[in-house]
């Protein structure tokens, strides 16, 4: 087993909240400052960053998995991540038909630039990203396994957008083995009040929307190797 210092849940500035400072390429070179080994993109709704994303990582020898933050009909925030680029391509077509399509206001909710390989502008998204899909939560783990990803319910110990604040429970035909936590040390009021998560690997992201907000390389994870099917495979447990 090898230990890799991590951070999951990053948003470049596709996602209308994120810093336009967050460009792909900006983002590996923080992550290499702050000695991460294992990053992910997952702007909100989208994964149309993560082909720089992924090329730009190559340069600096650090690991990058392709992802994004779903919001879910419920409004709930969920880490999907995947081994390849093109699953993830291939699911971000399948999300974009299930967004709600409004019209983004930038001088509202901020701009959606979409980057090259050469950290270049070369397009933005015109629907709001932040919007809810119409793609419920009980949906999510098969949908996400058809694309050969996995799914980590985001910042569940938060008042808005998670599991716990937007149903107040755990389903109990939920299938998911990860979550994601703000704060790891509320994880054994959390397990006296879910059972459910007795059972799930807990992690800890930075969620950043700036550069200065990457986490530095304190959080570990131990996998088999740098592939990115073994990483997915020790979130999972």
């Amino acid at each position: 087993m090898i230990k890799l210092a991590y951070d999951f849940h990053l948003h470049s500035c596709l996602s209308p909240c994120g810093d336009n400072d967050m460009t792909p390429a900006n983002i590996i070179a923080m992550a290499a400052l702050k000695n991460l080994d294992v990053v992910a993109l997952t702007d909100h709704n989208s994964s149309k960053n993560c082909p720089a994303f992924l090329a730009m990582a190559k340069q600096y020898g650090i690991i990058a998995i392709p992802g994004m933050e779903l919001c879910t009909q419920e409004e709930v925030h969920v880490l999907c991540l995947f081994s390849r680029l093109e699953d993830a391509m291939n699911f971000d077509g399948y999300v974009y038909e299930h967004l709600i399509p409004v019209p983004n206001n930038q001088s509202i909710f901020g701009s959606q630039q979409i980057y090259d390989e050469e950290d270049q502008v070369v397009g933005e998204e015109p629907y709001l990203l932040i919007n809810a899909t119409d793609i419920s939560f009980e949906k999510v783990y098969d949908l996400v396994k058809d694309y050969n990803g996995i799914m980590i319910p985001a910042h569940i110990d938060r008042m808005a957008n998670s599991l716990l604040y937007n149903l107040g429970f755990i389903p109990p035909e939920s299938k998911f083995s990860c979550v994601e936590l703000y704060d790891k040390d509320k994880i054994e009021f959390l397990r006296k009040e879910n059972p459910y998560l007795d059972n799930c690997n807990v992690i800890t992201n930075s969620d950043a929307h700036y550069l200065g907000h990457i986490n530095e390389g304190v959080n570990f994870i131990h996998s088999e190797s740098r592939d990115i099917k073994d990483i997915l495979r020790a979130l999972e447990g």
